[in-house]
């Protein structure tokens, strides 16, 4: 989003300035609901003998503003954390704003037993509805010290704080009529798995809050202003089988015109509830959208449903897409295992999405079983050495005749020359990590004098065109459905997830704060859980300190004789 990202740094606040770094795994980055700090050091016994690495929790905080001989400190957190996570609503611009009472109830419904022929109970009698106090447990662990595994802790004794967000779900008063509503969805960014599922989804809420107007946004920030695009009718007839089919019926894209400028079109058109569907950049053209309408005061529901197959949302339990992608990479590792295993010293070497964390390498190794090395963002590597991948690779190759890799698109990227080239988001250009381990291999195996053949599998492009598997399809309903909620409800800015395994709503700027600090999460007890044999680190001792996040994450498993490697 060239001229897009121009006009957000221009006119969002410090939060949204957000760097773009693929290296934002190797940083420090603090946050300030006081995580807890990894400090890996590397135990190595002489002689090849195992090798175990240790986990060290150091705490510190990482606001440093928040005074603990203050006996008032744990309320004053909270009146922080309630102040950030607090969601914008219309009334914020508009205090006199008009609320009716909700058309998404049971008096819309046709009854389908002779019990209710006279009509469902009334809404009073239904309690289907969500109060707009309810709060979901932002961290449900309370965690007795900080030497506990995965232990987040605020302040050096670990005091137990609760922290809340806001529950997600229909209102009893809601701040639009249904018959004055134009609506308008837009897909930005890379193709997922899901994207469908969710505009579908959308479209049916809305019609069943009684909306007509509904419109799509071809390819989208562009479509707001390309005069060739038209906008695209929808309704339930339009998107009834939608979900069959991988990719967007909108179709998507990345760029697109200024943030005043989209704000004008939506002007003209007429539009007053959008639903934006990407990832951290559409984000934040979703937020600059949002302000630019409350500037010009106008009456407008921004809401976004975070797109990132990546999984890579720290406050998150998962985002849609994910899961197919996981099962989808098995049919690109099985492949690369037999290739390997059938040839004479042979090497599969695929890789897997993830720019800036390894969820997807890491659990599609894992389920698979198959893999002997999985290489990811947030562990530095080396290829050359006494500790790197190609020597441990000749080990395989001596010792079980074959072995399979499996590296996330963002690893190892210090080892690839840099272009400094970015997309039209703003994304540095990565360079091909599979392609260079692919021809380094060859190139190691050859100087040695031993026969390797190496194959090299890229799945990518066929895993982000797949539909949604069951598990991310019922994500994607919920998620559009609570999108279309938090619209009606009045509220602007905002995204929707799911924590702790209930639906929330997010204010935007937060969930772009967490998408930085979730460049580490999927690293999560990678040394300090493990089953099986060797956990090896080539690691520097002295390295970054790393965001603990989802301590129930196992990251590498270690079956019979199978290695995998922590490099």
């Amino acid at each position: 989003m060239e001229i897009l990202s121009h006009a957000i740094t221009a006119s969002a606040s410090a939060k949204l300035s957000l760097p773009r770094n693929d290296n934002v795994h190797r940083r420090l980055v603090g946050c300030r609901h006081g995580f807890s700090y990894l400090n890996f050091r590397t135990l190595r016994s002489q002689r090849g003998r195992r090798i175990f690495s240790k986990v060290q929790c150091s705490q510190q905080s990482s606001n440093n503003s928040i005074d603990f001989s203050d006996p008032d400190w744990k309320s004053k957190f909270q009146q922080d954390l309630e102040r950030r996570f607090n969601i914008p609503h219309i009334t914020d611009i508009f205090p006199d704003a008009q609320s009716f009472p909700s058309t998404f109830c049971l008096r819309m419904r046709t009854p389908v037993n002779e019990d209710f022929a006279e009509g469902y109970p009334s809404d009073e009698e239904w309690h289907g509805y969500i109060n707009n106090n309810d709060r979901v447990l932002l961290k449900v662990i309370n965690y007795s010290s900080h030497k506990s595994a995965g232990a987040e802790c605020i302040d050096p004794n670990c005091t137990w704080v609760e922290q809340w967000v806001h529950r997600a779900g229909p209102r009893e008063k809601i701040y639009f009529k249904p018959e004055e509503v134009k609506a308008a969805i837009v897909t930005c960014g890379g193709l997922c798995p899901g994207l469908n599922d969710v505009i579908r989804q959308i479209v049916i809420t809305l019609e069943i809050y009684g909306v007509k107007n509904i419109v799509g946004i071809p390819f989208g920030y562009r479509g707001f202003s390309d005069k060739d695009l038209d906008e695209v009718p929808l309704s339930r007839k339009v998107v009834q089988n939608i979900h069959l089919s991988g990719g967007s019926l909108l179709g998507v894209s990345r760029g697109g015109p200024s943030v005043s400028d989209i704000v004008t079109n939506m002007e003209e058109r007429g539009i007053n509830m959008l639903f934006v569907l990407g990832g951290n950049g559409t984000h934040a053209g979703a937020n600059a959208i949002h302000n630019e309408c409350r500037k010009r005061k106008l009456k407008v529901a921004v809401v976004g449903v975070p797109k990132t197959i990546d999984n890579d949302i720290l406050l998150m339990d998962k985002t849609f897409g994910f899961d197919t992608a996981v099962e989808e990479a098995q049919r690109a590792i099985n492949p690369a295992y037999i290739e390997a295993h059938s040839a004479y010293h042979g090497i599969g070497i695929v890789k897997l999405m993830g720019r800036s964390s390894g969820f997807i390498a890491m659990q599609s190794s894992l389920a698979s079983g198959q893999v002997d090395i999985c290489l990811i963002p947030e562990v530095p590597f080396r290829l050359h050495g006494p500790h790197g991948v190609l020597r441990h690779l000749k080990y395989l190759i001596e010792t079980k005749g074959s072995a399979v890799v499996c590296v996330a698109e963002g690893a190892g990227q210090n080892l690839i020359e840099k272009t400094n080239a970015t997309d039209a988001s703003g994304n540095i250009v990565l360079g091909d990590i599979g392609v260079h381990i692919q021809q380094e291999t060859k190139k190691y195996f050859k100087e040695l004098g031993i026969p390797a053949d190496v194959k090299y599998i890229d799945p990518t492009y066929m895993i982000r065109a797949c539909r949604a598997n069951a598990s991310d399809g019922i994500l994607c309903t919920v998620l559009g459905q609570n999108a279309v909620h938090g619209a009606f409800a009045g509220y602007g800015g905002i995204t929707v997830g799911i924590c702790n395994t209930h639906y929330v709503y997010f204010p935007i700027p937060e969930k772009q704060v967490e998408r930085l600090r979730a460049a580490l999460k999927s690293l999560i007890m990678a040394v300090a859980t493990f089953v099986g044999d060797v956990v090896y680190s080539t690691s520097p001792i002295n390295k970054p300190r790393l965001s603990l996040a989802k301590a129930s994450t196992t990251a590498f498993v270690v079956r019979g004789a199978r290695q995998v490697i922590i490099l």
